[in-house]
């Protein structure tokens, strides 16, 4: 006798649909909480081993997901896109209870694959990646905000620095939004000791000096666009605490991802890929999660959705593409890492850069972005074998 729980999970509650050799034996409907999991349990344990599938739906199918691993059960948790494929014939009417019925009854012809268990340790570094995510995110919209707040009171502060992204341009910022303070409230002395004492970065006098002329040439020339008491020059202090504090947020951020990620045997091998830093690879196995799930390379690309799409109709051939189905943020991460294992190459040679580079000559004066995809893919490969081989990087085994 083979049984089904075929699971719809939806905000606040669960739809499950019980079938019995291709037969639907009963339906209920539970809250997804820990009243409604110690329900489902009850029905779980009055059949022998039945088997379990249901479609995920993000942050809403996390608890029952954990519920089924803390519990020991085996489970088949479906990619949105696959389940819509497999049901989209076979209910004209969706509904949860339509959709918990059908993935009950196509269970017994499709016999889809056990879902692999991966370690906490992942699921912890993905949460954490996902809150680098968003935290970079607010960095750069603050950032925006700030070069508006600017560009209203002293839009020439941004021209002092060529580094407008550290600790000593957020504190200049910070202190010297108003014109009137650099040209008549400070002396120039006053104004070097201002500069100095007002970050934690350690400057010489001599630059100090150097930043307070510049400083003062910009503020002599700039006209603003408020009066001295407008709510911008609050704006701008507020801005530049808020990017301070979420920066020294996504270092703690990655200092706990390496903290987690450095248990795992692949840390090492991928931090020995020339190019790729801690924060790369941390954030690499957040995202990809255990690489070892994936039955060969081809799989990990159309995960993070670089498999090539292709398309021909009777004598029209459409240009390949990527698919793009996939994780947004890998591939950020990953085009990224190309740059950075091009940049150094220069020192630490791989195989990657010199396809990189070879087929940039070929391309001739054409974009790089097809050439970097290209380079992606060979990264994936290079990734994949050190993780399943367990070994490290060795430029002469790969150039070979």
């Amino acid at each position: 006798m083979q049984c089904v729980f075929g699971i719809d999970v939806s905000k606040d509650s669960i739809s499950v649909a019980i079938a019995i050799d291709k037969t639907l034996f009963n339906e209920i409907k539970l809250p997804l909480n820990r009243d409604g999991f110690t329900k489902l349990e009850k029905a779980l344990v009055s059949f022998n081993n039945p088997e379990i599938v249901f479609e995920a739906t993000g942050v809403y199918s996390r608890r029952l997901q954990r519920f089924f691993d803390d519990l020991g059960r085996d489970y088949t948790c479906l990619n949105p896109l696959v389940a819509k494929k497999q049901l989209d014939s076979l209910r004209p009417y969706k509904t949860d209870r339509n959709d918990a019925r059908h993935l009950a009854v196509t269970q017994f012809i499709m016999k889809r694959a056990i879902t692999y268990k991966i370690s906490p340790t992942y699921r912890k570094l993905m949460d954490y990646s996902r809150f680098y995510q968003e935290v970079c995110k607010d960095v750069a919209t603050n950032k925006n905000r700030l070069h508006r707040a600017l560009q209203l009171v002293f839009p020439e502060i941004e021209d002092v620095l060529s580094n407008t992204n550290n600790e000593l341009y957020w504190s200049i910022v910070s202190q010297f939004a108003r014109t009137k303070r650099v040209t008549q409230e400070y002396t120039f002395n006053e104004l070097i000791d201002a500069i100095q004492s007002g970050t934690n970065k350690r400057i010489s006098r001599a630059r100090a000096e150097q930043i307070a002329h510049s400083l003062y040439s910009a503020a002599s020339i700039s006209y603003s666009a408020v009066d001295d008491d407008s709510p911008v020059y609050q704006q701008v202090k507020y801005l530049v605490n808020q990017i301070q504090e979420e920066t020294k947020l996504k270092n703690r951020i990655i200092e706990q991802m390496t903290q987690l990620a450095k248990k795992l045997p692949e840390y090492d091998k991928l931090l020995s890929i020339p190019g790729l830093g801690v924060r790369t690879v941390v954030s690499l196995l957040g995202e990809l999660g255990d690489i070892r799930r994936f039955r060969n390379s081809n799989a990990l690309n159309a995960f993070i959705g670089i498999d090539l799409r292709h398309y021909e109709s009777g004598e029209y051939v459409a240009t390949d593409h990527i698919s793009k189905r996939g994780n947004t943020v890998a591939r950020k991460i990953l085009f990224k890492a190309i740059q950075n294992i091009a940049s150094a190459a220069h020192y630490h040679p791989n195989h990657i850069n010199d396809y990189y580079q070879r087929r940039k000559k070929e391309n001739g004066q054409h974009g790089t972005k097809k050439i970097a995809i290209a380079a992606i893919h060979r990264l994936l490969r290079t990734i994949y074998h050190l993780v399943i081989n367990n070994q490290f990087y060795d430029y002469t085994l790969a150039k070979g």
